[in-house]
């Protein structure tokens, strides 16, 4: 009999740890703009660095100083929503559920890519129409820090959209 008092106590623990971080998801997300994603002190003008001509490329190539890869480290767990514009990393049928959330339309394409902690990875839960891909799109999930590196650049910060829907001005 204690054995099995045992086992239930067990079960119950384990799936009252794995509802947990859904009822946390639950709740109202924070609301953060793409200055917070630079840690408090670094001012934005100091996230720009030098730069070099490609001239085999015609393209303008940034280096960003350390203060360029220096994260929010407060925003890591953090429960957030922020605003973005899409490029995705693929585009299916479906739509784009792997993308880049970049603060302005073109980045990452027509330009130079903003430094590391000016870009988020997304990886959405349900895929984001294709034929949305020019607006600019709230995004709500849990954030995680870390420096990565993808086809469009370094980037700081990764989010799993739990949502995202239209950004209205």
């Amino acid at each position: 009999m204690e054995l099995m008092l045992n086992r239930r106590k067990t079960v119950m623990l384990l799936s009252a740890g794995l509802l947990a971080p859904r009822a946390a998801l639950s709740a109202t997300p924070r609301e953060i703009t793409w200055e917070e994603l630079i840690p408090e002190g670094v001012p934005y003008s100091n996230i720009i660095g030098e730069g070099e001509l490609d001239e085999t490329n015609d393209t303008w190539n940034p280096i960003y100083d350390e203060n360029g890869v220096k994260l929010n480290e407060q925003l890591n767990g953090a429960y957030i929503k922020m605003p973005g514009f899409v490029i995705p990393f693929e585009i299916t049928d479906q739509g784009v559920t792997d993308f880049m959330l970049v603060p302005y339309m073109g980045a990452c394409i027509h330009t130079p890519p903003p430094p590391a902690n000016q870009l988020v990875v997304v990886s959405a839960k349900t895929p984001w129409p294709s034929d949305r891909l020019w607006d600019a799109v709230w995004v709500t999930g849990q954030m995680r820090t870390q420096l990565q590196s993808t086809d469009l650049g370094q980037t700081g910060y990764s989010i799993v959209a739990e949502e995202m829907e239209v950004y209205q001005w």
